[in-house]
């Protein structure tokens, strides 16, 4: 007589080995078709999951009910093919480690439209399936409410502010579920998620420079704006306090200077003398700080009112840290469009506050960054500043730029909701951020 358990065992044996068979086809399949794709193909493992009703990823393994994976299969390969890269888009863009401080539902929509969009827009045999109506009017709508990358992050804040009804956010979800979330919930060891960020970020990162260096041909002529995202998520990010240390100078300030002193012969001295130190602490101490400093904020009317403040306002806080500046600065806050519209000078950390407190924009003309760096260069020629390091004009990058290099370091902000590459002078520093950043970066 037949055990029904071990029967039943040995059939979940054969169904696990076919569906592993499935899932190593269907990366084969992307591979030939994806090389940049190679190393984060190999990334993911495989294990079942009876009753799940789905797949789902922890960033390690991809998890599916054995039933639910040959349906798939049933379906036509090319839905399998499809699963596959809509998790492992999922891993490359960290879209399981991004979900703090957001609403869970609707930035697993995000996320999901986002990666869905990606596949949609690949003109690669192995994951072609022509779009519905109701997702090429989804992509539409997000496109012509201004969002140029179809990133997770854009189009969360695009259903944000949308504020779609139950229903037609009911129907967003099962258009463009594949795969459940619930594993991005799962708490682990800060050291895993630490290696899996890591892993991740690695792999995005390499999978950016090959399809850069690849040709045209060898990438496939759409790749549905997946390098484009690529390009978004590997980006520097914004780390202003850091920044603003490249225009730091060096000056002595009263001040110990712990790393030249010893305090072992100082207190010898005492014991033995009375009040003769043997060794005296220097007054003085080499510091790095930022000293004569120049912000430049662009009041076209392509630039947000709410983010001039909020760039201003985070500037603020680093440039008040007594790490930061000299108790004597000397600060000149311009704003320019066209032309200058003002001149407020800095010495003191109170004027500085006093400034933030009653600050307005004035200006919203056109805009033009040769009359702030020809301002700047008569205040020098009379002698407003003592030892001016930099420069840093906040934009969004649309203007004139200066011919000559000035004889101090200038950086670009630019402020981009999307990713796009904005073309600098060779002598000025480049840092892009989107609206999003600079409003996450503490007050």
């Amino acid at each position: 007589m037949v055990d029904p358990t071990r029967h039943r065992q040995l059939e979940e044996l054969d169904q696990v080995e076919l569906c592993v068979k499935i899932w190593t086809m269907a990366r084969n399949e992307l591979y030939l078709n994806m090389r940049y794709l190679d190393v984060a193909l190999s990334r993911l493992g495989f294990e079942a999951d009876w009753g799940r009703q789905g797949i789902a990823t922890d960033g390690f393994l991809i998890y599916y009910d054995p039933d639910v994976l040959l349906e798939m299969y049933r379906q036509g390969r090319v839905v399998v093919d499809r699963a596959f890269l809509h998790v492992l888009l999922h891993c490359l863009f960290c879209h399981l480690d991004s979900r703090k401080g957001r609403s869970g539902p609707l930035w697993d929509l995000a996320c999901d439209i986002a990666v869905e969009s990606i596949v949609d827009g690949m003109v690669v045999k192995c994951v072609h399936k022509p779009p519905s109506m109701f997702r090429r009017e989804t992509y539409l709508r997000l496109k012509n409410a201004g969002l140029t990358v179809m990133n997770a992050q854009g189009i969360y804040k695009k259903l944000l502010e949308s504020s779609f009804d139950e229903k037609r956010l009911d129907r967003l979800e099962q258009e463009f579920y594949v795969d459940g979330h619930d594993l991005w919930e799962q708490k682990l060891p800060k050291s895993q998620m630490v290696r899996r960020q890591e892993q991740w970020k690695d792999d995005r990162e390499r999978m950016q420079t090959e399809m850069e260096t690849m040709s045209a041909g060898e990438q496939g002529e759409d790749d549905g704006g997946l390098k484009q995202q690529v390009q978004v998520a590997n980006r520097e990010r914004y780390d202003h306090r850091a920044f603003l240390k490249k225009f730091a100078v060096l000056r002595e300030e009263l001040l110990v200077d712990p790393d030249s002193f010893d305090p072992i012969f100082y207190t010898y001295g005492l014991e033995l003398y009375g009040d003769m130190p043997l060794v005296e602490p220097l007054e003085t101490k080499e510091v790095c700080r930022i000293e004569d400093f120049v912000i430049v904020i662009d009041t076209s009317m392509s630039c947000s009112g709410p983010l001039i403040r909020r760039f201003l306002e985070e500037t603020y806080s680093i440039l008040a840290s007594s790490e930061s500046y000299f108790h004597k600065v000397d600060i000149h806050i311009l704003q320019c469009d066209e032309k200058v519209r003002s001149d407020v000078r800095i010495t003191s950390e109170e004027e500085m506050k006093a400034y933030m407190e009653h600050f307005t924009i004035i200006g919203q003309g056109g805009t033009d960054f040769r009359p702030a760096f020809a301002h700047v260069a008569g205040l020098m020629a009379a002698g407003e500043f003592h030892r001016l390091k930099g420069l840093i004009y906040f934009t969004d990058g649309k203007g004139i730029y200066p011919v000559q290099k000035p004889p101090y370091d200038t950086a670009f902000v630019f402020l981009k909701e999307d990713y796009e590459d904005v073309s600098v002078p060779g002598w000025a520093m480049k840092l892009i951020l989107s609206p999003e950043e600079l409003e996450e970066q503490p007050g």
